[in-house]
């Protein structure tokens, strides 16, 4: 799997998993945990979780997937890289710190490899970086960043960071059917070496159905959903973390990652989905 380099060190995988939506009925959490132990065997080791999911419920099941897997010995602690989200209404400098340690016991974790501010808060930003700066500092995670950050609110953060470790990524809404963040926000973090995590890729699956899509994508003998996600991470500095659960969805996705789309592809697809001329609002699901 292809990696970014992270501004504050270390890599991370292009392709992840979502968990958006697991942990929200009991019933299904059994499939929901093969479904993650399944990604975990086919490769993937980047996986996105938050609190707000499931109000933990997928946290939840995201650890006893790992628990399982250590103990399986299909991958080790260090070969994953789990990321997870404060709440904003969490977000003070001791509602961080205590957020993020019941984060960690849904996880049984020692360490949460990148922990994000899940959207801009009332809480001020200085003391939502200060509790991020001590959770580094104390081990409880290894990188912090943001989510649903505009190119405003990240020259606001810049102002705030101060002498501790700088904002590792940012988490926004991106994929061939909402392409705003390209014009300004993802030139803003290239410039500083700050992977954007696209979520939602495909846009929870619409593309799939997408005629113009289709049609390129079973000339190039993939799926309309394979070449959303593949051009996605083709752009510089993108990482993608589309939620899938079925075997077939979760195998046609870690193939996207090896797909390599040429001049032509590219110039098709903007024909089909043309990037912004203008700035426009973030978008947020």
């Amino acid at each position: 799997m292809r990696t970014l380099p992270l501004p504050t060190g270390g890599q991370m995988p292009v392709l992840g998993l979502g968990t958006w939506r697991m942990g929200e009925v009991s019933g299904r959490r059994a499939a929901e945990v093969a479904a993650v132990r399944e990604a975990i065997g086919l490769g993937y080791r980047l996986i996105d979780t938050a609190e707000m999911y499931g109000e933990g419920g997928a946290e939840t099941v995201l650890g006893q997937a790992i628990g399982e897997a250590l103990r399986a010995g299909d991958v080790r602690r260090d070969e994953l890289f789990i990321v997870s989200k404060v709440y904003p209404h969490n977000a003070s400098r001791r509602g961080t710190r205590e957020a993020c340690e019941r984060s960690l016991k849904r996880l049984a974790l020692d360490a949460i490899d990148l922990y994000l501010l899940h959207w801009r808060s009332s809480h001020p930003l200085r003391e939502t970086v200060e509790a991020m700066h001590a959770l580094v500092a104390d081990g409880r995670i290894a990188h912090w960043g943001v989510s649903n950050f505009d190119t405003d609110d990240m020259e606001e953060l810049e102002g705030v960071i101060g002498g501790g470790p700088g904002c590792a990524a940012n988490q926004v809404y991106l994929s061939l059917g909402e392409r705003g963040p390209e014009f300004n926000l993802l030139p803003w973090l290239r410039e500083r070496g700050m992977p954007l995590m696209a979520y939602s890729p495909i846009d929870q699956g619409a593309l799939a159905d997408d005629d113009g899509l289709s049609e390129l994508a079973q000339r190039l003998g993939v799926t309309a959903a394979q070449l959303a996600l593949a051009a996605v991470i083709a752009r510089p500095g993108v990482v993608a973390i589309p939620k899938a659960v079925r075997s077939t969805h979760l195998q046609e996705n870690l193939a996207a990652a090896e797909l390599k789309l040429d001049v032509a592809t590219l110039a098709e697809l903007d024909r089909l989905h043309p990037p912004p001329r203008r700035k426009t609002p973030l978008a947020m699901i």
